[in-house]
């Protein structure tokens, strides 16, 4: 599906970059102008945040038990079809189970979403649960504005462990560039800043959901919908990912290639994202925003407190005020 154009143009971003991958050479940073052409719409308002993101496994019990121990998140509250889990005041997670789900495969989907923790003490502390599970890691990375660690949840879903340094050091695109993308974390300086302490039985307040990492089939498709419709300003291109944001955000979402150009939406009964949200400051900022994603020829359907829409691979996300 193509995009139509949005009504209004927006600024140049002369934010700070994001979380990058190496792809084949930089095409932009912060650009206005879409590969197609269009003009992107007004960008989103900054003080947009993320709120739960939704999730399909194939076994609640199991995935229930591994978000307690491996990540110490606190059970809001279950039924028969699902569960809510986060830091005791917010959601961040919500578990819906199918019985029916498989793996993921080579289609579009979940690449990762990012649990951001309010201080790096606390992401050493989530460090110290998943290796005392003993759960499986992907990886750990420095990128400058934050340090990750990587890991899968029981079902597969990619997350993102993170904590954000402060703006004022967060290098420019062209330095960490430069150096060739993330560098190794240094894990002993994250774990000194806890001094050996054992972390408490679940995680402290303030965790929250950070950004969110997607498999699409074509980045200007995803430009297309993402930037010129929905109103998130792009941060970087480099070829086979691109990464977008409000308010100057390294990115609140990334997406990427890296499953092949062209692969198509995931099959009914997989596991994966189910949706993710976008909070809004006011009612009117939603009504904004679904009247242009309607105007670009996007599907929309009525969700509590706002809207839910789909990208041109169907992976869902909602728009709700605050």
């Amino acid at each position: 599906m193509r995009w139509r154009r949005a009504s209004r143009p927006r600024p140049r971003s002369s934010s700070p970059p994001p979380e990058r991958s190496p792809g084949p050479r930089l095409f932009g940073v912060g650009s206005s102008e879409a590969a197609s052409g269009i003009q992107p719409a007004s960008p989103l308002p900054a003080a947009l945040r993320l709120r739960a993101v939704h999730l399909t496994v194939a076994d609640l019990d199991r995935s229930i038990a591994w978000y307690e121990r491996t990540l110490g998140l606190v059970l809001h509250g279950r039924n028969a079809a699902g569960a809510e889990l986060g830091d005791g005041a917010e959601t961040v997670v919500v578990v819906h189970e199918d019985a029916e789900a498989r793996p993921a495969g080579r289609h579009a989907g979940l690449y990762h979403y990012a649990l951001l923790y309010p201080r790096r003490e606390e992401l050493a502390r989530a460090a110290v649960r998943v290796i005392e599970s003993r759960a499986p890691m992907h990886g750990m990375s420095d990128h400058g504005t934050h340090e990750a660690i990587y890991l899968p949840d029981a079902d597969g879903n990619g997350i993102e462990l993170a904590a954000d340094r402060p703006r004022e050091v967060w290098p420019s695109f062209a330095e960490e560039f430069a150096r060739g993308g993330p560098a190794p974390l240094d894990l002993e300086a994250l774990l000194s800043t806890i001094g050996g302490e054992r972390p408490p039985g679940h995680v402290g307040e303030g965790v929250r959901v950070g950004h969110l990492h997607l498999h699409v089939g074509d980045i200007d498709e995803g430009l297309a919908f993402y930037r010129d419709a929905l109103g998130f300003e792009l941060q970087a291109n480099v070829g086979t990912a691109a990464f977008v944001s409000a308010g100057g955000y390294h990115h609140h979402l990334g997406f990427n290639v890296w499953r092949g150009r062209g692969v198509g939406p995931p099959p009914e009964h997989t596991v994966g994202l189910h949706h993710w949200t976008v909070e809004l400051p006011s009612d009117a900022d939603v009504v904004e925003v679904r009247a242009r994603v309607q105007h670009a020829g996007a599907s929309v359907d009525e969700v509590d407190g706002g809207f839910r829409t789909y990208d041109p691979w169907r992976l869902a996300v909602d728009f709700v005020a605050a």
